[in-house]
């Protein structure tokens, strides 16, 4: 997993990036919503840097999962591809 500092100046140098609704298949595959969010590492994108974060699972389709993590103060969210997820017990 990414050191918080390196990880803060790739967030710093480099926009997050996030699935689009066609990938997301949006306008066909159903959305389950968690109240109670899940624990988990993730493989998310700064530009063409790929990092792994601690995060929670929020929401997900049958290809993808919407995550929730914090850089430094800051709070991201983005669209992931389910596999790029591990859970946490």
């Amino acid at each position: 997993m990414a050191d918080d500092r390196i990880l803060q100046r790739i967030a710093s140098e480099s926009p997050l990036q996030t699935l689009t609704p066609d990938e997301l298949q949006i306008d066909i595959l159903p959305v389950t919503r968690d109240p109670q969010p899940k624990p988990c590492k993730a493989w998310v994108r700064f530009g063409p840097h790929a990092v792994l974060v601690d995060g929670v699972v929020v929401v997900w389709n049958d290809v993808a999962c919407g995550i929730q993590f914090q850089v430094g103060a800051r709070e991201l969210r983005c669209w992931v591809w389910a596999n790029a997820v591990i859970p946490v017990a």
